[in-house]
């Protein structure tokens, strides 16, 4: 194991009924500003639920409405209009990760003299940020406990991931009972999105690593039992719940303990593409990761061996590391096609009209993947492999 610092300073209030803790968590007479996304919210009566709270503590509310699935910076710079306009004291997120990461952007520009862009770009420094805090309507990014964020700039066709520690939510309310009315398509892709970041922690080059190794295979393994039940019953509060918890973890730091951090070359690939194409992050990772795995295992089968039957359970006797490892990468993308998510870029009419862009656009920051490091020959293979 390597050395390492565990720090998170985000609250977590989990379950039932735990919007009542939000009036305790912002000072009385607050200007807060209330983001979120296409209006769910409205239907499913998590928007009155925070504002009966916040009407206690006798200040202002004021909102900002329309992030999108993968949001903008044109969004960001509005809500920074907003809190520059209004002095808002504090920003609360109520939705799922893409209204979490906005508003992580926002808080940075708030207080910056910089435009919001270059602070993601870090060719200025985020030297503090508006507080935080979050009503979690959607398992899947784990940005409700953690201090990253990607932004998608569509005029440049750029999608950057970014953190700062300025930027942690103070805390995050997470009841199962919110996420009820998710869509069982975007179920799907917070399940996907969910072991995704734990397969990334997963494939590191740190030596002696038994117990982390062994926390992401029991949370791979937990997804893997629970998601088949949670899209067959989707109000089901005992899956809910469980879904919830482990997306929360799956990127809350915990998994990265002692090792180099992980590899993450997937997510920088699939953010190239939906900078392009705007399709479901989720949906893009489960096309691409299956094929990443080919594309590494044979280089070195060893880790994808691994995957294979200690997740899995993919009998070895008999067969190759190769071999094993093959069928490891077939199982994961048998499991999330028979859950429903997509297989293939066709599934969202993508060619490979574009590869070349989405190719440079992976490497618009440098050094992609730690596990095996990519060149932009490893990258559009990859890519071929998931026409």
């Amino acid at each position: 194991m390597n050395n390492f610092l565990q720090y998170n300073p985000t609250k977590l209030y989990f379950g039932e009924g735990q919007i009542t803790q939000l009036p305790n968590e912002i000072g009385q007479g607050a200007k807060v500003l209330v983001i979120y996304g296409g209006g769910s919210i409205k239907k499913n009566g998590v928007y009155e639920d925070v504002l009966q709270q916040l009407e206690k503590l006798e200040g202002h509310v004021y909102e900002l409405s329309g992030v999108e699935p993968n949001p903008r910076l044109t969004t960001v710079r509005r809500g920074v209009d907003i809190c520059k306009k209004e002095g808002i004291d504090f920003l609360l997120a109520v939705g799922g990760g893409s209204v979490i990461d906005c508003t992580k952007a926002i808080a940075a520009g708030a207080v910056s003299d910089a435009d919001a862009w270059e602070l993601i770009t870090q060719e200025a420094p985020i030297e503090k940020a508006l507080p935080i805090g979050t009503v979690l309507t959607l398992a899947a990014t784990g940005s409700e406990m953690n201090a990253v964020s990607v932004i998608t700039n569509w005029e440049t066709k750029d999608k950057l991931g970014w953190g700062s520690p300025h930027v942690y939510p103070t805390f995050s309310i997470l009841d199962p009972t919110y996420t009820f009315s998710v869509p069982e398509n975007q179920t799907v892709y917070g399940i996907v999105d969910s072991m995704s970041h734990a397969l990334e922690h997963y494939f590191h080059r740190t030596e002696n690593t038994p117990m982390i190794d062994g926390f992401i295979e029991s949370l791979l393994r937990t997804a893997i039992q629970t998601g088949p039940k949670l899209i067959a019953d989707q109000k089901s509060y005992e899956h809910r719940e469980t879904m919830m918890y482990l997306s929360t973890t799956a990127f809350n730091g915990t998994l990265m303990n002692g090792t180099d951090g992980g590899d993450w070359a997937t997510h920088r690939i699939e953010h190239a593409v939906s900078a392009i194409y705007d399709i479901p992050h989720g949906g893009g990772l489960a096309i691409l990761f299956p094929n990443w795995l080919e594309h590494v295992l044979e280089d070195d089968p060893s880790r994808v061996k691994q995957l294979a039957t200690n997740v899995f359970g993919i009998d070895s006797a008999g067969k190759t590391d190769v071999e094993v490892a093959r069928e490891g990468a077939k199982a994961l993308r048998h499991f999330w096609n028979s859950l429903g998510a997509p297989s293939t870029l066709k599934d969202y009419d993508i060619t490979d009209e574009a590869f070349d862009d989405i190719v440079e656009k992976t490497f618009i920051k440098p050094g992609v993947g730690t596990y095996k490091e990519m060149n932009r020959e490893a990258v559009l293979d990859i890519l071929q492999r998931s026409l």
